[in-house]
């Protein structure tokens, strides 16, 4: 069977222009149920009510859920971590400081329980949110760490997974992530005071 583009149907037809405000209206209150309810108990009936809409005009921008949770990935705005720091070190602690920042700011660990428990019947919505707010960021972090004093044996992705694992990790603890988690789990593979890795 060839390869069919649904996303690529969807044009814009004539007549009355949609109302962009609607439109966030939509995506926000799929956000919300989606993060609270998760994906198999979301609902367009239950989404088009919460925005103040019918289904009829919810289906005319997504068809599908997972059309409309497609969207929700693509709506998450996070912060971009920064570029440039001052040291190599001050880098990666800033991009660290970046991802707990938006951690707190943005529903993207809820949404992310929500897809890998869909992620069997629907991996391609795992797959968007992995690359557009997962890999860039984890890209960045590789960089910044490879700017450093880190030995050349040093296995970057292993350490860029523990770096940023360790936030997933202390996030569903009772305590849930400290105000400093940044600087001290990235302290423990490079340490602020001699600005070269751990033994």
């Amino acid at each position: 069977m060839p390869y069919h583009n649904v996303m690529g149907d969807r044009q814009v037809k004539a007549g009355r222009p949609r109302n962009p405000e609607l439109d966030r209206s939509l995506v926000a209150a799929a956000a919300r149920q989606l993060g609270e309810l998760g994906y198999a108990r979301m609902s367009l009936e239950s989404v088009a009510s919460a925005a103040g809409t019918t289904v009829p005009s919810l289906r005319r921008r997504y068809r599908t859920k997972a059309e409309l949770v497609a969207a929700v990935i693509g709506s998450v705005r996070v912060e971009e971590p920064p570029v440039a720091a001052p040291t190599p070190r001050a880098h990666a602690l800033a991009i660290l400081e970046n991802f707990h920042s938006n951690l707190r700011a943005a529903p993207a660990l809820a949404i992310l329980g929500s897809l890998l428990a869909e992620e069997e019947r629907h991996p391609e919505l795992l797959a968007l949110f992995k690359q557009r707010i997962v890999e860039p960021r984890r890209t960045l972090l590789r960089k910044a760490l490879a700017d450093g004093p880190l030995p050349a044996s040093a296995d970057l992705e292993a350490i860029v997974s523990m770096l940023i694992g360790s936030f997933y990790g202390r996030y569903v603890t009772v305590d849930g992530i400290p105000e400093d988690w940044p600087d001290r789990v990235l302290s423990v593979v490079w340490p602020p005071d001699t600005g070269l890795p751990a033994d």
